[in-house]
């Protein structure tokens, strides 16, 4: 689950290694087509296990324990451990039942994603009174780009008011550096600092110059700024330029030109009705990044139901960790990532040996794993924009995610309760299934930081139902202990809660596939795939 980013270091690991890229035709060749070339995806031998884990808890117990062993690397997107990933659930998948969802033959089983990648290089900043350089300390200045390149040239500075409103105000902002307070910023409710910069941006202001008198430190943004962004290849990244300046730096540039002492200046900008003004100082910021581009796919499944025309639910569960993610001296390198998520990809892969074991249901159902979830949610973005049946014919996305953190006989929590028309179904099949649900919906705390969010962006009802999430004090000790960490490990996972969130997807997803137990909305007429 996307709950955080990872450290700078695993993210310089990252970069610095090579990507392979499989040969996908010759892939799909040596998985469905050839057993004897495809001993690398076979489950791992068999740990001891106790005697009263039942069959589902062993099968569970043999996906995480291959899927997040150290011969998959961590599951980088783009390496090795990416083809060793698809390998193997494209061999459970196809030895299930299961024949691609991907609905393109040129592309079958596979769907191609693009990310890119970019990462902050150089920062520059001068400033000038009239004809006048003042001097900069360049420790004390910090400049960024989302764009590969972005240089704004003797843009006169103006100081925006604590109450500015970035709409009212655009007149004023375009062409021109705002400077903004970060103690007044951060008091915005609901917003972070750089929030209120992307506004002023938003407005016209040809860049936004943040200083940093509030809990930020220079040291910290630039760590956190560091960091290479993502980004699916064709959408927009923009060049907007943001820069960041200590207060110290501040004081030095602002005093000389007459505005006095910062907190006098910091009180003047706090003040209600505080007009936006110039202080006569121009600015000159530069920024660049690299580019890398990731080429990595999604692996889409499908069971096919009896009727194609009534619409399909989709199981979705993200196959992308973050691979080597420490350095030597640390005894374990690998982020293998057991709870995050290869216990995801074991409770669908399950789920769906039960579904294709039984008679067809009405409606087809799509099983998911999708890539650079840790980097954006970008895969399920990806398979959103560019899907395989028409996104209205979706009557529900099931994502599973993070689950092997409790034992058996827990109630369920709903990420996304009070968010779709779902939730009366879901409560039918809880009762049906003697289960109980958590109430209210503090688990939608993590709605924004899973796939099913991309889903709820274009309007396709998603859910994550799991009773993983309703032991705050164990999910709270997984945050602090495991999560994107090399501790994230097979050993760790808790197998009794897994299996009965394989059920509980059955059931939800037998439910939803009913056309007598859920109409659902009308299905758009489907003539072929959607491309």
């Amino acid at each position: 689950m996307g709950f955080g980013h990872m450290g700078a270091r695993a993210r310089a690991a990252w970069r610095s290694r090579p990507r392979p890229h499989a040969t996908w035709s010759a892939l799909i060749a040596a998985v469905l087509i050839m057993p004897g070339a495809i001993a690398l995806a076979r489950p791992a031998p068999p740990a001891p296990v106790a005697a009263r884990e039942n069959p589902i808890e062993a099968a569970l117990r043999r996906h995480v324990e291959t899927l997040a062993s150290d011969d998959f690397g961590g599951r980088e997107p783009g390496t090795e451990g990416e083809t060793r990933t698809l390998r193997y659930l494209a061999r459970q998948w196809f030895d299930i039942g299961l024949v691609s969802g991907t609905n393109d033959p040129g592309n079958a089983w596979f769907a191609p994603v693009e990310i890119v990648e970019r990462t902050p290089q150089s920062s520059r900043a001068t400033f000038q009174h009239g004809r006048r350089r003042l001097a900069v300390d360049a420790k004390g200045v910090f400049v960024v780009t989302s764009g590969l390149r972005s240089l704004i040239e003797d843009a006169p500075l103006l100081l925006v008011g604590k109450d500015t409103n970035p709409e009212t105000a655009r007149t004023e902002l375009a062409g021109r550096i705002a400077v903004i307070l970060d103690s007044q910023s951060a008091a915005v409710a609901g917003t972070t600092p750089d929030d209120r910069a992307g506004r002023l941006l938003d407005a016209g202001a040809a860049a936004v110059i943040t200083v940093l008198d509030g809990t930020r430190t220079l040291d910290d943004v630039a760590a956190r700024r560091r960091r290479p962004g993502y980004a699916l290849a064709g959408q927009k990244l923009g060049g907007d330029l943001q820069a960041y300046v200590s207060p110290e730096l501040a004081e030095a540039l602002f005093e000389p030109v007459g505005l006095g002492k910062f907190m006098a200046l910091r009180q003047a900008m706090a003040a209600p009705g505080f007009v936006p003004r110039l202080i006569g100082l121009t600015g000159t910021l530069e920024a660049t990044s690299s580019e890398t581009r990731i080429h990595t796919h999604n692996l889409i499944g499908k069971l096919p139901g009896r009727r194609h025309d009534l619409g399909a639910v989709l199981l979705v569960a993200h196959w992308d960790h973050f691979g080597r993610c420490a350095d030597p001296p640390a005894e374990h390198l690998i982020c293998n990532g057991a709870v995050d998520n290869a216990s995801g990809l074991a409770v669908i892969t399950e789920a769906a040996r039960i579904l294709a074991s039984a008679h067809p249901l009405d409606r087809d159902i799509y099983f998911l794993a999708t890539t650079g979830e840790e980097l954006g949610l970008l895969g399920a973005q990806a398979f959103a924009e560019n899907p395989p049946l028409p996104l209205d014919a979706i009557m529900a996305v099931l994502n599973v995610d993070s689950t092997g953190l409790v034992g058996p006989g827990l109630p369920v929590s709903v990420i996304g309760a009070g968010m779709t028309d779902l939730d009366d179904s879901i409560a039918t099949v809880l009762r049906a299934m003697h289960r109980r649900q958590v109430s209210g919906s503090a688990a939608n705390a993590y709605v924004r930081r899973q796939d099913g969010w991309a889903f709820i962006q274009h309007d396709v009802p998603a859910v994550m139902v799991s009773s993983a999430y309703s032991d705050p004090a164990r999910l709270e000790k997984f945050m602090d202990e495991r999560y994107h960490r090399p501790t994230d490990v097979a050993s760790q996972v808790e197998y009794g809660g897994m299996a009965e969130d394989v059920l509980l997807q059955v059931e939800l997803a037998r439910y939803f596939a009913d056309v007598h137990r859920f109409a659902g909305p009308p299905v758009p007429r489907q003539d072929g795939p959607v491309r």
